[in-house]
């Protein structure tokens, strides 16, 4: 099914009926998601002996005993992975999976209590006899889980048709609607990392019945007026009043994302003007080069405010502006995930590439270096620098709440898992990439916007105009992008993104040139469009070699280098034996040489060239003398980021010093 129009919105994505990855590097993406991403999320929550996901619900319905086990959001981890196989049915109809997605949906339908309430941690309690109370704390993320709960149900009936999850999901929102009527206290203490704005959404553009985009409204005008709210939730000052990023990444960027969702159906002008700001505050000051968010483990917001009574502990949150850690980044998966949920929907609100761009810098770089090049492990959090014997722990999800013993491995051993106790992220990227189709292209008032490249087939009609595009290319290693008109009637516009790294970049019709607009934007070409026509779009892709900002002192005198959209990290692999990776330095001008390879069975384009090897003693001491040894010179190669860590226990930078 195409999916709904949004109101307000210029721009509206493509469903698998129109846009699909059918060849290319994100042919192979899905493919990979498919094929081994799904089962082996599945595999994993539906064995006892890896995870409770499964069992807390069998649990719950009494067809096991026990206890809830796991964190009280793994419910949550279920819709995800659910979610994520509803759109691995949209491209790709498997009966077998359609029916486990029945059949979970039926056992949800016998937990879900008549008033809409779905929690396996409270109906487990109740079952054993346990005194307990929905909504009694925060941090059991209720409301959390009835928002996946209700966007898988939505995903579910756009694919099938079926109403069986769907008829869940609204009761769901029932219940949501009566916390926002009646218990408005308890639902803004407990509307963290709030799905449910973006869900009450996506069943409104569905239903087009207003009780939902009132209900939308109501959870703002709740958080409005909540005053025990604080920066760690977004809700200490009203959301028309912040004008600075703070606090839980995710929470902030899905807040943001189910607001941009009203502003598309309200046209809320002032609203609108407010995500903006807040989108540019972590673009421009907040954001790794890698589009990963969310710099800090812990810390306080707002940072040095002389009043203690405006400070609030954050938590896997924003820091300061410029706060950019390297080897503390925290930058969790699913904040990345939320801040592509947030662009794609300031996208289709306002037409603008740059939200595009932004999808593309997360997408090759942060989302895919938190899943493995095997797709069947993942990171949690994705740091910039990995460094060897470093002197504390860095909290990892798979030991939460737990002693560790014997020891934790050196900090160079951290690598992806298959599993891990906070189990999150990874359902959350198999969805991410199961539906990144939807994020090829959009349709909108000016014909079709190719949004992002690297294998797409697309084929849309409009007012009576039609056209079907396949694009042929090695993006993101080759900047030649070529799309062919396989079938076409009257002459819809195409508009095709510059992407805002790009420069140089030049446009040819069946080998004739035609302008090209400014990087960042989209250039439009309309023509009487004929089967057979051939559109290249040619992006030089010189290696770039980039500094920080002067006010982020992690990165001060350091570089890192990108090549297209892809960046790129140093890895203690790719550095001759007796060479440690903080001798590793850039001379200024130094060449680098992109050559095809292939880490574990992944073909990709790495960068060769000479380092400057300093003269470090491997010391621990806090203060040194300045060794006065000439600097040397080593052979070495550059990997994409996304790629790290693929190999082995090992060290890894993205930042480098640079020489002169």
């Amino acid at each position: 099914m195409t999916a709904a129009p949004r109101e307000r919105a210029p721009m509206t994505h493509l469903s698998a009926a129109e846009a699909q990855w059918s060849n290319g590097f994100w042919g192979r993406i899905h493919e990979r998601t498919r094929d081994v991403t799904i089962p082996q999320i599945w595999a994993s929550l539906s064995d006892p002996e890896i995870s409770p996901g499964l069992r807390n619900f069998q649990i719950a319905l009494g067809e096991r005993e026990g206890q809830h086990i796991g964190p009280p959001f793994m419910d949550g981890d279920m819709y995800k992975w659910m979610e994520a196989a509803i759109d691995s049915l949209e491209t790709d109809p498997n009966d077998e999976l359609a029916a486990r997605i029945e059949h979970l949906a039926g056992m949800i339908s016998r937990v879900q209590r008549d008033d809409g309430y779905v929690h396996t941690p409270t109906t487990i309690a109740e079952r054993n006899g346990d005194a307990v109370t929905a909504l009694a704390d925060r941090f059991n993320f209720e409301t959390y889980n009835l928002g996946h709960l209700i966007s898988a149900g939505v995903r579910h009936y756009e694919v099938t048709g079926s109403e069986s999850l769907l008829a869940i999901g609204k009761n769901a929102a029932r219940f949501l609607e009566h916390l926002a009527n009646d218990k408005p206290l308890e639902l803004a203490r407990s509307a963290i990392c709030p799905s449910h704005y973006m869900a009450v959404m996506e069943l409104f553009r569905l239903t087009r019945d207003r009780r939902y985009l009132e209900l939308a409204q109501t959870f703002l005008r709740v958080r409005d007026d909540f005053d025990e709210g604080g920066d760690d939730n977004q809700d200490r000052i009203t959301v028309r009043d912040q004008y600075a990023v703070a606090g839980h990444a995710v929470r902030a960027n899905y807040l943001y994302a189910g607001l941009a969702d009203l502003v598309l159906e309200t046209g809320d002008t002032e609203l609108r003007a407010v995500l903006e700001r807040l989108w540019t505050d972590v673009v421009d000051t907040k954001m790794y080069l890698t589009g990963g968010c969310g710099a800090l483990y812990d810390g306080a917001s707002p940072d040095g405010h002389p009043w203690q009574g405006e400070i609030s502990r954050v938590h896997q949150a924003y820091g300061r502006a410029y706060q950019l850690p390297n080897t503390t980044a925290h930058a969790e998966s699913c904040a990345n995930i939320g801040m592509i949920f947030w662009s794609e929907r300031m996208l289709a609100l306002t037409g603008d590439a740059q939200y595009a761009d932004v999808i593309e810098r997360i997408a090759y770089n942060a989302l895919l270096a938190s899943i493995s090049l095997s797709g069947d492990a993942y990171f949690y959090t994705n740091a910039l620098r990995q460094v060897r014997r470093l002197p504390f722990e860095l909290r990892r999800p798979g030991d939460t709440g737990q002693p560790v013993v014997p020891s934790p491995p050196p900090s160079d051993e951290r690598l992806r898992q298959e599993y891990m106790t906070c189990f999150c992220c990874p359902p959350n990227i198999a969805r991410t990439l199961a539906s990144f189709h939807t994020r090829a292209a959009s349709i909108g008032a000016d014909g079709l916007f190719v949004n992002q490249y690297g294998g797409s087939e697309i084929s849309v009609s409009r007012d009576g105009a039609s056209l079907a595009l396949r694009e042929e290319s090695d993006y993101p290693w080759s900047g030649r992008i070529a799309f062919t008109v396989t079938a076409a009637t009257g002459s819809l516009p195409l508009n095709l993104r510059i992407p805002g790294w790009s420069s140089g970049t030049s446009l040819t019709i069946n080998g004739e040139g035609v302008a090209v607009t400014d990087p960042g934007t989209y250039t439009r070409v309309q023509r009487e469009w004929r089967a057979g026509d051939e559109i290249v779009l040619d992006l030089p892709m010189p290696v770039r070699v980039l500094r920080g900002h002067r006010l982020a002192e992690e990165l001060t005198g350091q570089i890192a280098v990108q090549r297209g959209p892809v960046v790129y990290c140093l890895e203690s692999a790719d550095v001759p034996d007796g060479v440690l990776l903080e001798q590793a330095a850039w001379r200024r001008g130094s060449a680098l040489s992109p050559v095809p390879t292939e880490i574990a069975g992944t073909r990709v384009t790495a960068l060769e060239g000479e380092l400057q090897v300093l003269p470090i003693a491997d010391s621990d001491a806090l203060y040194d003398d300045l060794e006065d040894d000439a600097v040397s010179t080593a052979p070495a190669r550059l990997v994409p980021y996304f790629a790290w860590g693929n190999r082995g226990p090992g060290e890894m930078s993205v930042w480098l010093p640079v020489v002169w």
